[in-house]
């Protein structure tokens, strides 16, 4: 395993036995900005730290859940089932990953008909977040992997969520997205979930090669320094020879300084107090 005297963020200890579940939706509308990436690492290295966490497959694509080895496709019942279906168990849905305290709740392409079914629903955008509190007490942490839109499904996401983490590409079109996405979580406060709180952006596919990147980077701290992760995660081949492998970072290459990013930054959630 990855050596543990990397980062300037001390070792966590374990949760109390008496702390809260915190529900985090990892959210950014556009795609290709390591969302999915994130979701996956971070909630593989924050079971690594010994938390209980669940994973919740909240996009069409299935990304996260084929990242994790999950076929989607042959498990009985997905995220979009329980959404359908208040009258079934989540647990019942819960996939084991492998990788232990990392459970998921997998999706398929058959979610992307859940945003046509819930439009004449009441209460459609909090149809996720009732399935969501049904399992707060069997984990630390739910991290929730949005789709790249700013569709009914992400809102349902921003809904169940008490925070949100906002992957964000060090490219200056991606950073260009950022306002409408904090217009939508404003709106999310103001409507439907007025204790959403945003705990911060993560710089992704960093390269340090490049004046464009530290351009981006610095833009980002200059605008949002006390809402900007300390942690940054740099391009690598790494994480898309991965994603073909069906596995995590530390599954996959334990030692590399993706995946020892990617423990810094679950520390740094848990130091800031995000994470139990």
């Amino acid at each position: 395993m990855p050596n543990d005297e990397y980062s300037r963020f001390s070792v966590p200890k374990p949760p109390a036995p008496d702390s809260s579940t915190r529900v985090i939706a990892l959210c950014n509308q556009k795609g290709g900005v390591g969302k999915t990436t994130t979701a996956i690492n971070l909630a593989a290295s924050l079971a690594y730290y010994g938390r209980k966490v669940l994973l919740v497959d909240s996009d069409p694509q299935g990304a996260a859940s084929a990242a994790l080895n999950v076929n989607a496709y042959a498990v009985e019942l997905t995220v979009y089932n329980l959404m359908m279906d208040n009258s079934i168990s989540p647990t019942e849905a819960i996939v084991k990953t492998g990788i232990e305290r990392l459970d998921l709740i997998p999706a398929n392409i058959d979610l992307a008909a859940a945003e046509i079914s819930l439009v004449t629903e009441v209460g459609r955008e909090s149809t996720l977040k009732r399935v969501v509190d049904r399992l707060r007490s069997d984990y630390d942490v739910i991290l929730i992997d949005c789709q790249p839109s700013l569709g009914l499904l992400t809102i349902n996401a921003l809904t169940a969520a008490d925070a949100v983490i906002i992957p964000l590409a060090a490219e200056y079109f991606a950073l260009r997205g950022v306002k409408l996405l904090m217009d939508t979580i404003e709106k999310v406060q103001s409507r439907l979930n007025p204790d959403l709180q945003v705990d911060g952006i993560l710089t992704t596919m960093f390269n340090a090669q490049t004046l464009h990147s530290s351009e981006v980077v610095k833009t980002l701290e200059e605008g949002f320094h006390d809402k900007l992760f300390e942690t940054i995660i740099r391009r690598t081949v790494k994480f898309p020879d991965s994603s073909v492998a069906s596995q995590t970072m530390l599954q996959f290459s334990p030692k590399h300084p993706a995946t020892l990013a990617y423990l810094q930054l679950a520390r740094e959630v848990i130091a800031k107090g995000f994470v139990s």
